[in-house]
């Protein structure tokens, strides 16, 4: 079975930094894209980092200059480095991945969530 364990949330002042990571376990054929969600309370969840296979990336207008996304294809692994964070910046974090298995095609899968605090 495929799935997503995060890790690396947690409270944190105002202008301080986070790691979260991201590991896929499970025997997939390819994995596409990866990317970083958060849902705030009241809101919808939104996009805040994704890098595709090639390591293209692209962000939330709100994160850039200050979250750094990254993959590591050797482990099925990405990373959220954040930096410079806001009290805006607190939600649950989730990872998403789009994987396949031979012979069939693209799905996706999330993580459970990681939930990051920022206090002012």
């Amino acid at each position: 079975q495929v799935q997503l364990v995060e890790s690396g949330g947690g409270l944190v002042q105002a202008g301080g930094s986070l790691r979260l990571s991201c590991a896929l376990s499970g025997r997939v054929f390819d994995v596409n894209a990866m990317g970083w969600y958060r849902q705030a309370p009241g809101k919808q969840r939104e996009l805040v980092a994704r890098v595709a296979s090639d390591d293209s990336t692209n962000y939330a207008d709100s994160v850039k200059g200050r979250f750094t996304i990254s993959r590591d294809n050797t482990k099925n692994t990405v990373y959220l480095q954040m930096n410079s964070l806001k009290p805006e910046d607190s939600a649950v974090y989730y990872c998403n991945a789009v994987y396949r298995l031979i012979f069939s095609g693209y799905q996706e899968v999330w993580g459970q969530g990681t939930l990051v605090t920022v206090s002012s």
